[in-house]
């Protein structure tokens, strides 16, 4: 039986999820949309903002399509979708207000604060596969981990191609490899602590 406090936080249908998670939606697709229709901004200079656009709107549609493959049961993880989504959201809102030529530690504190959020959800959605509390905080972890290397990869690809306004260099990249990996860490301990069911 799931405590008050945990069915809260689950995935069920409470009001505001989906709300949260069109807002999040909503945010994300005009944020992207100034960043093609402004490309000459000083914010934008150098960062390869419109190769972005399609690899931060891909996350929008993964928990749609992986929802429907189990066959749209049980009722649809707008929380989790939410989480998936808004890390992408905080940093094109990052570029957006200015915030990574404005304040030095903007991509540090997002690092971290994004694959807390982005590993709260992947863990939330393994919270309903019925795995134990152990499996999924360490898969949700894992999976983090996994999830920076192939973003620094990607990011190092970006700057090969002529993106010079991502300021790569290897204390950068080991510092953000840190702090998503323990973001990532923390996002999984907070569902698994919060809002694991119990069985």
């Amino acid at each position: 039986m799931v405590s008050p406090q945990h069915a809260a936080l689950r995935p069920s249908n409470p009001r505001w999820q989906p709300r949260l998670l069109w807002a999040v939606r909503i945010g994300l697709v005009v944020a992207l949309i100034v960043t093609v229709a402004f490309p000459d901004w000083e914010q934008f200079a150098g960062k390869g903002m419109a190769s972005r656009v399609p690899v931060y709107l891909l996350p929008a549609f993964v928990v749609p399509v992986v929802w429907k493959l189990r066959g749209s049961h049980p009722r649809y993880p707008y929380l989790v979708d939410a989480l998936v989504v808004a890390p992408f959201l905080l940093d094109t809102m990052g570029n957006v207000a200015n915030f990574y030529n404005t304040y030095d530690r903007t991509d540090d504190v997002l690092h971290f604060v994004n694959w807390v959020l982005l590993m709260a959800g992947v863990t939330l959605a393994l919270s309903r596969t019925g795995i134990g509390r152990l499996n999924g905080w360490a898969l949700g972890w894992g999976f983090g981990g996994l999830a920076i290397i192939w973003w620094e990869v990607l990011e190092y690809l970006a700057q090969l191609k002529g993106d010079n306004g991502l300021s790569l260099t290897y204390a950068d990249t080991i510092g953000d490899l840190v702090l998503s990996s323990t973001g990532g860490a923390i996002g999984a301990a907070l569902v698994v602590g919060l809002a694991w069911p119990d069985r």
